[in-house]
């Protein structure tokens, strides 16, 4: 029976690893023992990172709107209560980028919120 050799298959992955490395700073990024945990390493947290990233913007976006609700003399949480009496299907990230972009719009969404809370 013939003998497989495997330096082929080998130097595949390994190339595979060190080009995934690539930028790296030290033995990270030539040595395949280090290179090899470090590109796992990155791979966790980019996993981990692509979820805490829709919470970052979730949480900017909130920020945006409170600030703007206020000027106009509501809370945030009390805009949102308005907006879901009003029956106004925005979604978080509309509603920020009116805020930012289109003052006018968003002033006249404030206001039909505001209308459709009860009288306190």
């Amino acid at each position: 029976m013939s003998r497989i050799k495997r330096g082929v298959t080998t130097k595949a992955k390994h190339k595979r690893i060190l080009d995934q490395a690539k930028g790296y700073r030290g033995r990270r990024k030539n040595t395949i023992r280090v290179a090899r945990q470090a590109v796992e390493k990155a791979g966790q947290y980019a996993y981990r990172d692509r979820k805490v990233k829709k919470r970052s913007f979730r949480a900017l976006w909130i920020q945006r709107i409170n600030a703007a609700v206020r000027a106009e003399g509501l809370t945030y949480s009390q805009f949102i209560h308005g907006t879901k009496l009003a029956g106004i299907e925005l979604d978080r990230k509309t509603m920020a980028d009116l805020a930012m972009n289109e003052g006018a719009i968003f002033t006249a969404v404030i206001a039909q919120a505001k209308a459709a809370l009860p009288a306190a």
